[in-house]
């Protein structure tokens, strides 16, 4: 569903259109989580921190499982370790090193309510919103894709508690729509997370030089609410 999703984006907004024409921060193939996990404090300034991951074990016949061994785990191998992950997260691409060192496996996650609030909309809703805001322009900020059919938007901090009266100021009960905000206290996992067996997260929109300054949720949510409205609303006609 996340390639599908990816190339909706891609073959509607072109890959070279409006602000995505700004040349990417530079990514090697093959690059290991901590590597990743550095160029997001280096270079974005986000804070990190290490998450579970998936191990192999032979008494499940060699499934892959999340290191938390809980059997219906939500997000397996792409949730924090620990209840003290908040005071575990940093900034500093030395002591992210340190910490995947130790861990080379572990998802990388990121807390939300620092440098960055996050949107999160269903896939199908954010591809067509994504299209839409980028034809008119709209600042954007970077965009990830989960496997488990989610789209999560970049915001600046302080969205999640805005988003409810938003999204009624645009017509909308909060509760009726699939659309969600990540804020203080809370968490999403970065590329190239591997969650579960399903596949992994990744950039519907690249962190580039462009879009380093992210936008307000108030400039998205409108795009984002109606798109979300639209598909709660049940299949369009043609």
């Amino acid at each position: 569903m996340v390639r599908e999703v990816v190339k909706c984006v891609e073959e509607t907004i072109g890959v070279t259109s409006g602000v995505t024409a700004a040349p990417p921060i530079p990514q090697q193939r093959g690059e290991t989580l901590l590597e990743h996990a550095v160029r997001y404090a280096q270079e974005r300034h986000w804070d990190v921190f290490p998450g579970t991951w998936l191990e192999t074990g032979s008494e499940d016949g060699g499934t892959p499982r999340c290191t938390c061994r809980v059997i219906d785990c939500p997000s397996p191998g792409a949730h924090p370790r620990d209840a003290d992950w908040a005071q575990l997260a940093t900034g500093s691409a030395t002591a992210a090193r340190r910490m995947w060192q130790e861990h080379p496996a572990a998802s990388v996650l990121l807390p939300t309510g620092r440098t960055f609030d996050a949107v999160d909309v269903p896939d199908v809703a954010g591809c067509l919103a994504l299209a839409r805001m980028e034809r008119m322009g709209l600042p954007l900020g970077p965009v990830t894709c989960t496997p488990f059919g989610r789209m999560l938007f970049f915001v600046l901090p302080g969205a999640s508690p805005k988003v409810p009266g938003l999204v009624r100021k645009q017509g909308w009960a909060p509760e009726s729509i699939d659309l969600l905000a990540h804020g203080e206290g809370d968490w999403v996992a970065a590329p190239p997370t591997r969650m579960g067996l399903r596949g992994s997260v990744q950039w519907a929109r690249q962190p580039t030089a462009a879009n380093r300054w992210l936008p307000d949720a108030e400039e998205l949510l409108p795009q984002l609410a109606y798109a979300c409205g639209r598909e709660a609303a049940g299949p369009r006609t043609v």
